[in-house]
């Protein structure tokens, strides 16, 4: 059965977790147009753009604006309408909601309170941008943004250099050219790497080559910094080297909550790298 389900009198409604375009309308699902007609209301990230998408398809719903500084206010009330029987829709600006959009605290209370929660799956940018990137895609790490100040991006950068799996990060226009001269000073500069910009939109592009290849062709166009980014990054090759680094990278944060020991033996475990390797070679510690 498409579209919303009607709630029995008495019983709670349900939270439907509506996928939305990220640029052409026309990837909108005939289930997620159903459902978006036959709910009582839609919680919208930004209610002007949800309104302006309704419209599109000649739909006229309640809005109710949720977003990153209300939901947690706001959970709680949505809930209770649930509760008393209402069937709502959570969509954000674009895509999924819930990656890197608000919805989680909504979600998680109504599960809590015991209100079914059913996904309308659909279109989500990282999933479009791997699925055209060329990237190994068995295993990866979606990232999402990294942080806007400097020294915070690079120390995160720092810790993801060993990362074996594919990453996928979302990034701004005005951060793309310092992102990518950030990646390159982090994981070299022939690192293997994608950028994929206003996909699905008119000026589609995706560029693939090594990391500086890429810096140096945003910088040399300026419609390169134009728009919305997905920049995948393929994994760190998994070499001794690289478990020894991300071992003792892993080790020195566990110390700070466990015993050298406790921390030693799980740093091992989760990077493959030998024990007596996270003390760099010392002949001290208490694997001598």
């Amino acid at each position: 059965m498409s579209g919303a389900r009607a709630a029995t009198p008495g019983t709670p409604g349900t939270l439907y977790v509506v996928a939305t375009p990220i640029g052409n309308l026309g990837d909108l699902s005939p289930r997620a147009l159903d459902t978006l007609r036959g709910v009582d209301a839609v919680c919208a990230e930004d209610t002007r753009h949800t309104r302006q998408l309704l419209a599109h398809f000649g739909l006229e719903r309640p809005l109710l604006a949720l977003h990153e500084h209300n939901e947690a206010a706001l959970a709680e009330q949505i809930v209770a309408r649930l509760r008393a029987g209402e069937s709502l829709a959570l969509v954000s600006d674009a895509g999924t909601p819930l990656v890197s959009d608000p919805g989680f605290r909504l979600v998680r209370a109504a599960r809590a309170a015991g209100v079914r929660v059913s996904p309308v799956p659909g279109p989500c940018a990282f999933v479009a941008a791997l699925s055209v990137a060329g990237l190994p895609s068995d295993r990866f790490v979606f990232e999402g943004f990294l942080p806007a100040k400097p020294r915070a991006r690079r120390e995160r950068l720092a810790q993801l250099a060993h990362e074996p799996r594919t990453l996928l990060f979302y990034e701004s226009a005005h951060r793309i050219e310092d992102t990518l001269a950030d990646m390159a000073a982090a994981f070299g500069q022939a690192r293997p790497a994608v950028l994929a910009r206003e996909l699905t939109k008119l000026f589609e592009t995706v560029l693939d080559g090594p990391l500086q290849a890429l810096l140096d062709r945003v910088r040399a166009d300026p419609d390169q910094r134009r728009g919305e980014f997905v920049l995948l990054v393929q994994g760190a090759e998994e070499t001794a080297e690289a478990k020894v680094a991300e071992g003792r990278r892993l080790y020195a944060k566990l110390c700070e909550h466990l015993p050298p020991s406790t921390a030693a033996r799980l740093a091992a475990e989760l990077s493959g790298a030998p024990r007596k390797a996270l003390y760099g070679g010392e002949e001290s510690g208490p694997f001598r």
